[in-house]
């Protein structure tokens, strides 16, 4: 039954911007401070103060519209959303409606389903709201407004996707691009990237749109695509009883896999839009969007080609390590000090990303320096510390971005190179396993792997395998 109905869905990404500063005041944005620390008169709508554009945000805000063949409104301003809630202190939202920034863009997707473009109706900038804190033992509700004026941009899509993979696909694309622009962290746990999904279902065929829904409160990817999912089968199942779907906001539920209605859906009349008073235009000259496009970074293609060409490491390796701006940053930096780029990438494609997931952290967590990695690299290709001594140490590294070099000192980690010593040892071992001798005499190999074994146990695992495994197969 599904299948004779097409789903239809349009986004609305709100992507906090990575300023030291808000948009219309000097407060911190800073993430986790003491509520209503980071605030002034600004920020908090007191009477009388006024808004001073940050420049940086129509900067960065730019630097998306390039990145996804947007137009740049060359003459752009800012209006006035009205409408009142708690954590809105001024009563309405400096927004854009009538000059966005940035017009008409695309973004190219490849999904299972093959290649597809998905339009950018516009990129708008705007203000953040506060955040309210619902106490429910208390039963009252606390504004923070640490986050009021952090400054935004609105990503609206065209109604172009048709399943949650494409959407998925869409979102990815766009985290990169913003990341690598470093217009953005783009950590959904964190709120600086959140995705409100406009879905509806019509028949298969059918030319026109069904009613929409709004989804807010998706904070994973996986919760996105669940929340589609559902949303999906909620308006079939309505539709296929004969009843009508309401144009809504709905709140999704992640636990409980279910969507419920928060308020009917406005129009952009119900906000009675002006233009904002305390604002003057915004023109960008030709020179300032030549200034800002030449500032436009390397993005993934590029990047993969380069990889290709310059440090000859597999397709596969280059499709992870360019899919994270944190992890491109730390290969690139690592290879240049240690001058062994598929070295650095075993351990971020191994170690690093088995933590990664290990921990449930994403790339942009990473505490390690470029530095203290190539510093181990070096370790182990100077046989300074053997394979299980480089993972211990990666370990503690990656948790406290410990120096290698120290560290090893620290816990006696060093390899012992006393040739002499190792020689002792083995032949010790040799003269306490003659069954072993024996057996290895007959051709069986893996009591050659028993002997490496009670010799690295013997020298508390701080010889090197390949110095024990030479020695040993020289004197048996």
């Amino acid at each position: 039954m599904a299948k004779q109905y097409e789903t239809v869905i349009g986004l609305e990404v709100h992507v906090e911007l990575a300023t030291r500063t808000k948009i219309f005041c000097g407060c911190s944005t800073a993430f986790g401070g003491a509520p209503n620390t980071h605030i002034c008169p600004v920020c908090t709508g007191m009477p009388g103060s006024l808004p001073v554009l940050n420049r940086r945000v129509v900067e960065y805000a730019i630097g998306v519209g390039l990145a996804t063949g947007c137009e740049i409104t060359r003459l752009c301003k800012f209006d006035r959303k009205n409408y009142f809630y708690p954590d809105n202190p001024q009563n309405y939202q400096i927004s854009q409606l009538y000059l966005p920034v940035c017009q008409n863009g695309r973004v190219e997707i490849e999904t299972d389903t093959g290649k597809k473009s998905v339009g950018i109706h516009e990129i708008h900038m705007e203000e953040d709201a506060g955040k309210l804190i619902h106490d429910e033992w208390e039963d009252i509700s606390l504004v923070d407004y640490n986050r009021s004026g952090v400054p935004l941009i609105e990503i609206v899509s065209e109604p172009d996707m048709r399943s949650a993979q494409e959407v998925i696909a869409y979102l990815e694309k766009l985290r990169l691009f913003i990341q690598y622009l470093g217009a953005s962290d783009c950590k959904l746990q964190e709120g600086s990237m959140r995705a409100d999904v406009n879905l509806s279902v019509r028949r298969a065929g059918e030319p026109a749109f069904g009613t929409r829904t709004e989804m807010k409160n998706l904070n994973s990817f996986k919760a996105i695509a669940r929340a589609i999912d559902g949303e999906r089968e909620r308006q079939i199942e309505l539709l296929e009883a004969g009843a009508s779907v309401i144009q809504e906001t709905r709140r999704w539920d992640d636990n409980k896999e279910y969507s419920y209605a928060m308020r009917s859906k406005e129009d952009a009349q119900d906000y009675r839009y002006f233009p904002d008073p305390d604002l003057p235009p915004v023109y960008i000259s030709e020179e300032w969007l030549e200034e800002i496009r030449s500032r436009q970074p390397e993005f993934r293609t590029e990047k993969m080609a380069r990889y290709k060409a310059e440090y000859g490491i597999p397709d596969y390796d280059i499709d992870i390590l360019t899919g994270s701006k944190r992890l491109a940053d730390l290969f690139e930096a690592a290879s240049k000090i240690c001058g062994r780029p598929k070295k650095v990438s075993n351990w971020l494609m191994g170690e690093t990303l088995r933590l990664l997931r290990e921990r449930e952290e994403e790339p942009e967590d990473i505490r390690f320096s470029p530095e203290h990695l190539a510093e181990l690299v070096m370790m182990a290709e100077r046989r300074e510390i053997n394979g299980s001594a480089a993972k211990e140490i990666f370990e503690a590294m990656f948790d406290f971005d410990v120096s290698p070099g120290q560290y090893a000192q620290e816990k006696g980690l060093q390899t012992v190179n006393d040739e002499g010593l190792l020689r002792d040892t083995v032949e010790r071992i040799i003269t306490e396993n003659p069954r072993s001798v024996e057996d290895y005499h007959s051709g069986k190999e893996k009591a050659l792997g028993f002997l490496v074994g009670q010799t690295m146990k013997a020298m508390k695992g701080k010889a090197d395998p390949a110095a024990v495994n030479r020695v040993l197969r020289e004197l048996l």
